[in-house]
């Protein structure tokens, strides 16, 4: 495609007087554009179409302003001013085209394109006399670059543009215009400069798309136009389609095209109760069920309404929940886990799982008894009067099986942190140590020392730092 165009710049800018002194002796400058579009249809209607192009585009303006000598006093005569750029354009538009006959059509188009700057320059000519005796003549030009100072253009440019017109056969004549949406060039001063184009193209199509359209392509006597199957041989009877179970439905429509069937189930035998499983081959044909079973509902053995296939046990009865096994007793006692407080301690009915309460009686006896462990100054080991209370704790343990005890060892403040932190440790070992070798499981047992962390009284005291100095038994259920 090309043709003649004619090209301007949209200018605006805060120059006092510019609008009045200046614009109006801007004119537009004549040029062309050639270049190539193709064309892809859009859907099967054959009136939208994606058409990309690449034009060659030539823009830019003339300034030209004579000067009467008569009536303005001056000392020139004549100035000129070209702004020429010239551009590669990359036009993105939707096409739409009314057909006038067969051959012929009116077509609209739109969209989208971008601009690649190829070249430009810009020329400066002036005609002014000299001491009112001579005229002289000047004129300067350079070539316009790209960049982001004064009297440069940007690389790009980006813009929207339209095209109407007719296609006659292979020939295309159509108008269009285009209009810049990005400033495309730096001035010297703040403004904007906008590309606009008005012209016209004459194309040539080098290649149309042709529709192969034979009459009939399977030869079966239906035109391709009503035939609904025009690749595979039929007869009239059926819209050109076969019928190969002879149920009188065409196979294009028979859901079962190789097993004779009904309309009222779309050429397929009747499926009572829709399983997928027709009803001369389902066991079952008023139950749904899956192809394994015959066409019958998967199986429930223990009858708790998980089917075999989910149930991990199919023989006893349990809820969804665990898969159809029964509700699980973690800890043994008699509780289901659902209804256990305690699930992972055994317990009684009357506490809801749960073991009973700890005595208090046993609670304070315990604590008596750790009231009454002594060491030796500065030692681990426990004196001899501790260790009549200590057997006391071990025949509670013993008697009470499923209590579980902590020994907590503390000291004053009185030395070293770090050491005492250590020695609290080995009281609480020792204590502890003591009533494994009397029998006790030493799972039930812990020993942690706290040094002088915990006090109970005033170190700065010597009753407060004895009482600092100390063994804690506190008990808990297993």
């Amino acid at each position: 495609m090309g043709g003649p165009q004619s090209s301007s710049v949209i200018e605006t800018n805060n120059i006092q007087g510019w609008s009045t002194n200046s614009k109006p002796y801007y004119t537009t400058r004549s040029g062309f554009n050639l270049g190539i579009i193709g064309e892809i249809p859009i859907g099967a209607s054959r009136r939208f179409y994606f058409q990309p192009g690449l034009f060659y585009m030539t823009k830019g303006r003339k300034y030209e302003r004579f000067f009467d000598t008569l009536t303005v006093k001056t000392d020139t005569l004549y100035h000129t001013n070209t702004l020429y750029t010239n551009y590669f354009d990359i036009p993105l538009n939707l096409v739409l085209k009314l057909r006038m006959g067969k051959k012929s059509s009116f077509m609209l188009s739109a969209g989208p394109y971008v601009s690649f700057f190829y070249n430009g320059k810009q020329t400066s000519e002036t005609r002014a006399v000299v001491n009112d005796s001579s005229v002289n003549y000047s004129k300067a030009e350079s070539n316009i670059e790209v960049g982001k100072v004064s009297n440069k253009a940007n690389t790009f440019d980006v813009g929207f543009n339209a095209r109407a017109g007719f296609e006659l056969g292979n020939v295309l004549l159509t108008g269009f215009i285009s209009q810049g949406l990005t400033s495309f060039y730096h001035a010297s001063y703040d403004g904007t400069f906008k590309h606009k184009v008005i012209g016209a193209s004459v194309g040539f199509w080098l290649s149309k798309r042709v529709d192969p359209k034979p009459s009939d392509r399977d030869n079966d006597g239906v035109p391709d136009k009503t035939d609904m199957c025009p690749d595979v041989a039929g007869s009239a009877k059926t819209g050109g389609c076969p019928d190969r179970d002879g149920d009188g439905i065409t196979d294009a429509l028979d859901n079962c095209p190789d097993i004779a069937g009904t309309i009222k189930t779309h050429g397929c035998p009747p499926d009572t109760d829709n399983d997928g499983i027709f009803d001369k081959d389902d066991k079952c044909p008023d139950k749904p069920g899956p192809v394994k079973y015959h066409g019958c509902p998967i199986p429930d053995q223990d009858g708790d309404g998980v089917n075999d296939e989910a149930d991990l046990c199919p023989d006893k009865k349990g809820p969804a929940e665990f898969n159809g096994c029964p509700v699980p007793d973690t800890d043994g006692d008699g509780i289901i886990d659902t209804e256990d407080k305690c699930p992972t301690i055994k317990g009684t009915a009357a506490y809801n799982g749960c073991p009973p309460p700890i005595k208090r009686e046993i609670i304070e006896k315990v604590n008596y008894a750790a009231r009454k462990i002594f060491f030796a100054t500065g030692s681990d080991k426990i004196v001899p009067g501790s260790f009549g209370p200590l057997d006391e704790v071990v025949a509670i343990l013993k008697n009470n099986p499923t209590l579980k005890l902590v020994v907590e060892g503390h000291s004053d403040n009185v030395g070293n942190a770090a050491t005492n932190l250590i020695l609290s440790q080995k009281r609480a070992d020792a204590v502890k140590n003591y009533l494994i070798q009397k029998g006790i499981d030493g799972n039930r047992l812990m020993a942690k020392g706290y040094g002088q962390e915990n006090p109970v009284a005033d170190n700065n005291t010597p009753e407060g730092r004895a009482a600092n100095r100390r063994v804690e038994l506190k008990l808990s259920q297993q």
